[in-house]
């Protein structure tokens, strides 16, 4: 393996040993393509790619190769509304009925927006039988969630809102600038800081989306995991249940689901999450004041979260540093990251961000603990800790 593979971008030599894990990672036979980069006050220090975009290995990862990063996409979802919420558009202590007033049906007319970016509004799956090619269609899924009742007292629990998440957000950013999610961040956010990201996209840009290779997955595992039947761990997980045969179709591309379609890079995560590590403005564009960034990092829940069964600390949208998932050293640091192993990690005191993709999809239920983003976080932060 080591023969075959050749690192492609750039590394600051300070960081060799992170190219060097980037390798290892490749030589242990967990890679088929990827992307690693990272920023050190707005500025990159690395940024790699490697393998092939394809199963097959006919197909090299090139610069501009994207893949569909799944929950990763919420980290981008959650800036767009609190962009709204920085501009005085929305405010996080007042019902998300206020903007959206169909939202107020089945007891839900003192859900409070800050209830929807911390995970805890009882909406972390759908009631009603969802298939994925529903998905793509915003008004009925937004429609289905203003009439359906929370699973749990809101405000009182965290429970993972693993595809709700995205419309519950996207729709309150809809009320309140007129544009969709991916419309909106495109314009105030990928064309500003020329980041190769994108939510729902046209066929031109096909050819060089990477094909994702499944994780091995059963639905008898979730039971193997502790998640009961008719649970809303299981309720939220299984409808509609994952795919990734439905995510490698024109139709998923072209839709907008803010919580998991999202297309990029390394390099365009790690560009957005410099703006957000350094206290929202980098090359004079400036997405969010440092205000709200301290508010989004303000701990909302911190408990065993009900869907993924394992203690989440969350803030206004974003998993932060706990003892359980460690992000580095310093506590202010902030994450999310997506199924088969993306990731993107910003932290405001380093001034840095920290971003993977790639398309061999590893899925082990737990603690977030991915033998690749492991092994590049330590070797990151161990030359951090030196400079």
């Amino acid at each position: 393996m080591l023969k075959e593979v050749e690192i492609h971008g750039y590394c600051d030599e300070r960081f060799e040993t992170v190219k060097e894990a980037f390798l290892k990672n490749f030589e242990d036979d967990l890679e088929v393509g990827a992307s690693f980069a990272a920023t050190i006050d707005g500025e990159f220090v690395v940024d790699m790619w490697a393998g092939y975009a394809d199963t097959s290995k006919t197909i090299p990862w090139e610069r501009d190769t994207i893949v569909n990063v799944f929950s990763t996409t919420k980290v981008i979802t959650v800036l767009c509304t609190l962009m709204c919420v920085d501009r005085g558009l929305l405010d996080l202590d007042v019902p998300v009925a206020k903007y959206w007033p169909e939202f107020a049906q089945a007891g839900k007319e003192k859900i409070l927006v800050r209830y929807i970016l911390s995970h805890t509004s009882g909406l972390s799956g759908f009631e009603k039988k969802m298939r994925t090619k529903t998905l793509y269609d915003w008004n009925k899924v937004v429609n289905t969630l203003a009439a359906q009742k929370p699973w749990w007292e809101p405000g009182t629990k965290s429970g993972y809102h693993a595809f709700t998440h995205g419309y519950l957000l996207g729709e309150l950013v809809r009320r309140v600038t007129g544009k969709s999610l991916g419309t909106y961040f495109r314009e105030e956010v990928a064309i500003p800081l020329n980041a190769d990201f994108n939510i729902g996209f046209s066929e031109e840009h096909d050819s060089r989306v990477a094909e994702l290779i499944p994780p091995e997955f059963d639905l008898i595992q979730l039971a193997e995991w502790g998640f009961e039947p008719g649970s809303v761990a299981m309720r939220t997980l299984v409808n509609p249940a994952p795919s990734v045969k439905q995510s490698l179709t024109r139709a998923w591309r072209a839709a907008e689901i803010p919580a998991a379609n999202g297309h990029g890079n390394a390099r365009s995560l790690a560009r957005i999450g410099a703006a957000l590590a350094c206290g929202g403005e980098i090359d004079n564009v400036r997405l969010l004041s440092s205000n709200t960034i301290n508010k989004a990092l303000e701990e909302q829940i911190y408990d065993t979260d009900l869907v993924l069964l394992y203690p989440v600390r969350f803030g206004l949208g974003f998993g932060l540093n706990s003892k359980e998932i460690e992000l580095g050293p310093n506590p202010r640091a902030f994450y999310w990251s997506g199924w088969g192993g993306s990731i993107l990690i910003m932290d405001p005191d380093a001034k840095t961000s920290f971003a993977y993709t790639m398309n061999n999809m590893i899925w082990k239920h737990g603690i977030p603990s991915d033998p690749r983003t492991v092994r590049l976080g330590n070797a990151f932060n161990k030359v951090l800790g030196t400079l």
